[in-house]
């Protein structure tokens, strides 16, 4: 079932493509929308509902194009304007809808708009940024810290002030306090939609307002959750006051009125807000006047149980009551999932197919990112090949984003696995070549798995948009829940051991239709296979 209409967005499955690592077709080593458009077909074969286009804008890369120096271009590097439009048309001739970045938390130094603002005081975009003066010692306005490393707060000899930046000094942050700001921002996107695309992801999305009193942050309380790497300064302070601000509602209000000028066009946003996550995610998707849905980093991390994937379903059902959620297992700011959730190298395949079914199988639209169609691991990359600014700051400790961020291999045998014919961007590890493409074309290879398993959630009304209960737990490494819609109840039981498992079907299933075979369930217990999947129809 593929939705189509002003809530396609909702159960869909998006296919995430990170542009410099998808395909090249110029030899420089970095991909481009033209390479990424020869690849489409790889992704509409995967029967996903929309691609998710990571930053293409143009900008010095000092944070491979999270650094935005000019929202209306496309950069030299990924090709030119005439390329995205040819993307987006053969996107939509194969039936996906297109989905961009927008990065407007902050943009790079370079932008016109900040060297305009750190030219003097009385510009007339001297407020666009977030500035302060220096406190009568000469340090910073605040204790605020910036993701990677450091104080927020970078010196100008110019105006003789700080400025903010929440992530590198090379990327000032906004103030969207300033109403120019947020028609320049909204001018830049509308400018997108005008152009035919569908959607948004919206970087940071709870980092646009900060507090315009300046407060310190206080000390992060002990025993609460963090999202942060421990390796990393940033997690030891509670961010309450240098995001997620109340203003950020009337904000995303603003930006959702200009979606709904146009036609089926939806917004996903990026929250990272620890234990305040789903409080955030729900303020910003309820009441149909803000996002269509959000995700969070709840299933990005390291654990993999029936027991925390529960957690966080419930946690989200309990708190969104009518907004929406878009889960995910990997992206490019994370460890690909077929490492973190493995328990040995001979798990892998195994572990991939296992998340997809999983992913397939929750209440929620869904992200892949590329390569996890082919059960691609996390790359070990030397400090010397880092290109990723937090790793080489926070290094060893940390070592940054750039494993999961590694080229595309299409042909096994050919050079750099025919992502590039020249030097690629980051190594390709020797051992992805096994895992190519064109090596995976089997009825039993991790590819042909991802298809099957998308092509049953579509297949099931209840999977796609479906309610969700879950089973009392009988078996700490089996998770059961119920899908449910009027027309259909499906039962989904996940095996996440390493053996074999009796489980126990409760009464009210007994004689249900067993998917895989068409056989009744069994009256009283079931063998679960490790790392494995049993779906009744009820």
């Amino acid at each position: 079932m593929t939705r189509t209409g002003h809530d396609w967005w909702r159960g869909a499955v998006i296919y995430q493509i990170y542009p410099r690592s998808f395909q090249d077709t110029t030899g420089d080593g970095v991909g481009d929308l033209a390479g990424a458009t020869g690849r489409l077909d790889h992704i509409a074969a995967l029967g996903v509902d929309a691609v998710w286009l990571s930053p293409f804008f143009k900008s010095p890369m000092a944070d491979m194009g999270y650094d935005v120096s000019d929202y209306r271009a496309v950069d030299p590097l990924f090709g030119a304007l005439a390329d995205f439009d040819r993307f987006v048309a053969e996107a939509h001739r194969r039936g996906l809808k297109v989905i961009i970045d927008q990065v407007i938390s902050h943009t790079s130094d370079k932008h016109q708009w900040f060297v305009e603002s750190r030219a003097d005081r009385t510009n007339d975009k001297a407020d666009w940024y977030v500035w302060a003066d220096a406190k009568p010692d000469g340090t910073a306005p605040n204790n605020w810290l910036a993701i990677f490393g450091g104080p927020a707060w970078e010196w100008d000899t110019g105006r003789r002030q700080y400025y903010m930046h929440n992530f590198l000094a090379s990327q000032p942050d906004l103030n969207f306090h300033n109403p120019a700001v947020r028609e320049a921002v909204l001018d830049a996107v509308k400018f997108w939609l005008d152009r035919g695309v569908d959607g948004f992801r919206l970087d940071t999305v709870n980092y646009y307002f900060h507090d315009a009193r300046l407060r310190d942050n206080p000390p992060f309380p002990k025993g609460k959750t963090n999202d942060i790497p421990d390796t990393n300064p940033y997690g030891f302070q509670d961010h309450i006051h240098d995001k997620t601000q109340p203003e950020n509602i009337g904000f995303l209000k603003e930006f959702r009125a200009l979606l709904d000028r146009y036609d089926d066009r939806a917004t996903v946003g990026e929250v990272g807000d620890g234990e305040r996550s789903l409080k955030t995610v729900a303020a910003y998707t309820t009441g149909g006047d803000k996002l269509n849905m959000c995700y969070t980093f709840d299933l990005l991390g390291d654990d993999f149980s029936p027991a925390h994937i529960r957690r966080s379903v419930e946690a989200f059902e309990k708190a969104v009551k009518d907004g929406w959620v878009c889960w995910a297992f990997s992206n490019h700011d994370v460890r690909r999932h077929a490492t973190r959730f493995s328990r040995n190298q001979g798990e892998v395949d195994k572990v991939a197919k296992f998340a997809i079914d999983l992913l397939c199988a929750l209440r929620g639209s869904i992200c892949l990112y590329q390569g996890e169609e082919l059960g691609l691991t996390e790359a070990d990359i030397a400090f010397e090949d880092l290109r990723d600014p937090y790793g080489i700051r926070m290094w060893p400790g940390f070592k940054g984003r750039d494993g999961c961020r590694t080229p595309m291999v299409w042909e096994k045998a050919k050079p750099n696995a025919d992502f590039s014919t020249g030097k690629p961007w980051l190594p390709i590890p020797r051992e992805h070549l096994a895992r190519a493409a064109d090596a995976q074309q089997g009825a039993d290879s991790v590819l042909a798995h991802y298809k099957a398993a998308i092509a049953f959630r579509k297949a099931h009304p209840a999977l796609v948009d479906g309610s969700i209960r879950f089973l009392p737990g009988s078996e700490p490494e089996v998770l059961a829940f119920e899908r449910e819609t009027e027309s259909e109840r499906l039962l989904c039981v996940f095996n996440f051991g390493g053996a074999a498992t009796q489980w126990r079907v409760p009464k009210r299933f007994a004689g249900a239709t067993m998917l895989a075979d068409g056989r009744a369930a069994p009256a009283s217990a079931m063998t679960l296979e490790p790392l494995s999947v049993v779906y009744l129809r009820v």
